[in-house]
Order: C-alpha cells, then structure tokens, then sequence
C-alpha cells in the first residue's frame, strides 16, 4: 500500500498512534479487572502438617511438603509422578539445577536431605549444627544452600557440591521466609523481632538488620528485584509492607487477612498474593514501585496458609487440610491441594 502524498502519511501516523494508544489502554483495562478464580482441588495422601511449597519451573515440577514427605507434581498436568518419604518433619525445598538435585530441610532431624530430581531417591542426610531448619533456599551468587533454623535463630550454609554445612551465621532473631537477589545478598525475615536481616553472601555474614515497624510477626517474603522492592507480610498487624530493599525503608503497608504464612509476587502481571489462613488469599496489584491497591479478596478454605506461584501460568497453588473442631488436629484423608487460575485461561 502506498499514499499519494505526505498528509495522507500524517494522517496514517495518526491513526496507528491513535489505534495503539487504544490497545494499550484495553490491555491495562482488562489487567486492572483481572480476577482469580477456583480451578480444582487435587487430594493427596497421608495425613500429617504441611508447610512450603515449592516451584520448580526449569524441570516442571512442584514439590509440595507433608509431614513426612514431600509430593513431587507435574506443572503441566497436576498428577502427582513420585514422593520423597521417610522424612521426620519436613518444612522447605531447594533445587540446583546444574547438580539436577533438591535440598529438604527437615525440621525434626536437624538436617537437610539431598534427593535426585530424576528419580526422586535420596542421596544424602546432612546433619547441621542448628536447630529445626525450616526456610532453605539457593542461592546462586554464592552457589551455597542457605537453611533457615528457626530453633537455633542461626542460618546453616551448606555447600551443595560435597553436601556439607560449612558455616552457620547468627541472626539475633527467629527467621522465617528468606529470598536471594542473585547478587550476594539474601534478605530474611526475623518474626519474633519485627525486623529484616540481610546476609552478605560473598563475606558470609550478616551485614545488618532493619526494623520493620509497623509491620509486626512478619512471616512471608517475597521480592520484585528490577524496581528493588520487598514485599513481607505480617500476622500481628495483618498487613503486607513493601520494603525499599537499598535502605530498608518501608515505603508502604496495606491490609490483608488474618493469619498469613506466604506471599508471592508475578512480575509479569504485576500482582502480589498473600495466603492468609483465615480462609482467603488478598491480591494486591502493583501501579508503580511506590503504589499498590487490593483488587481481590479470593476465597480459599480455613488453614490454606502455605503458597506457591507458576510463574508461567500464573496459577496459585495451596495446601491445606480440614480439622477438628477448635483444635488443629487433622483429619484423616483431607489433606489436598488447591489450584486458582486467572478467569478466562
């Protein structure tokens, strides 16, 4: 196609500009509506306590931890393919990929169990000097696996290569969730301190620690590395504070339900989810680095306080089981695995 002069080429311009300013416009409309629905509910067996769940994107799988065992699921299609078992209490997962193994700490053992991804065999126990390991994540700066003991208030460093505990750091305080920023830096949260501890990854060390006020019994960390953003959530104040992670400085703290454990953060849709366990998850969208607005209190169930995100699907994952009345005894058989989905995927 071509046009007989130049202002019929302005005129063209016009429209195109105009044509995209309209899409943009329909996109972010249809972003700000966007609304988490029910998928399905996928029982698994057995009938102990349950904690992380983990994602692994590069090897499609997610782990979800059960008292004694982990469920090892395919993403594609949520069947479960195999479980690592004979556990005594577990709490989290970690992989390396490059080794193809995964990392469990393993609460009631002070250790950490070593498995094969393929087969889902263990390797290895590493026992550690903490107490009562429960967040464990890899960092791949360092290149170490970092095991979070909430009996000890210390960290286990742990060399995947020769799968041995190194080092352990203090922390001062309780931790709970830790993430890594993949630059030597992991942030942890310390929940009987209401404060963030900072682990420098190349010294091995803890650099500082920073107060999280007014958010109070933080629990759930998750990170938004490009805009240098934290998001951590805490059960004492219900609300969800995001954390400028240069400083420290919290910039922000919204409502949500009671009962937290998780959060979660898609980059690609810009929305933060936080599990809490009176029975819903509160989603939270991201305007800009420094504004942030609830859009949806999605229902769950009583107790789904554990989550994991799909950053591929966006789909959210719980675990949960029913009780008895009034206490936190659980029921034989209901120990199940909730899916929501984006409406209209």
């Amino acid at each position: 196609m071509y046009f007989r002069n130049s202002g019929n080429i302005k005129s063209m311009k016009s429209l195109l500009t105009t044509i995209g300013t309209l899409l943009i416009l329909t996109v972010s409309s249809s972003g700000q509506s966007a609304k988490y629905i029910f998928y399905k509910k996928i029982p698994l067996r057995g009938d102990g306590g349950y904690d992380y769940l983990f994602v692994d994107h590069i090897s499609q799988r997610l782990y979800v931890s059960h008292g004694n065992k982990v469920h090892a699921m395919n993403l594609s299609n949520l069947n479960e393919i195999g479980s690592i078992d004979s556990l005594q209490g577990v709490h989290g997962i970690a992989v390396v990929t490059d080794l193809k193994e995964g990392f469990i700490s393993d609460g009631r053992a002070n250790a950490v169990r070593v498995f094969d991804l393929n087969s889902l065999k263990t390797i290895s126990t590493i026992p550690l000097k903490g107490k009562n390991p429960d967040a464990i994540i890899y960092d791949p700066y360092s290149k170490k696996i970092f095991a979070f003991n909430a009996g000890s208030n210390n960290v286990s460093i742990i060399d995947p290569a020769s799968r041995k505990e190194t080092a352990v750091i203090e922390l001062g305080g309780a931790p709970e969730f830790a993430v890594a920023d993949g630059h030597g830096k992991i942030f942890n949260n310390l929940e009987d301190k209401s404060a963030l501890a900072v682990l420098n990854t190349h010294t091995m060390k803890l650099e500082k620690t920073y107060p999280l006020s007014p958010c109070a019994g933080p629990t759930g960390l998750a990170m938004d590395l490009p805009d240098k953003r934290l998001f951590t959530v805490c059960r004492e104040n219900k609300g969800m504070s995001v954390i400028d992670m240069t400083n420290g400085n919290v910039i922000t703290t919204l409502p949500i339900g009671a009962g937290v454990d998780a959060v979660t953060y898609d980059g690609s849709s810009k929305l933060i989810f936080t599990s809490n366990g009176e029975g819903n998850v509160t989603i939270i969208r991201q305007q800009s680095p420094d504004k942030y607005e609830v859009i949806q209190t999605l229902p769950t169930q009583a107790r789904a306080r554990t989550m994991a995100l799909d950053p591929q699907t966006h789909s959210i994952f719980l675990s949960v089981a029913e009780t008895d009345p009034n206490t936190r005894k659980i029921k034989p058989g209901t120990f199940s695995l909730l899916v929501y989905r984006m409406q209209g995927q």
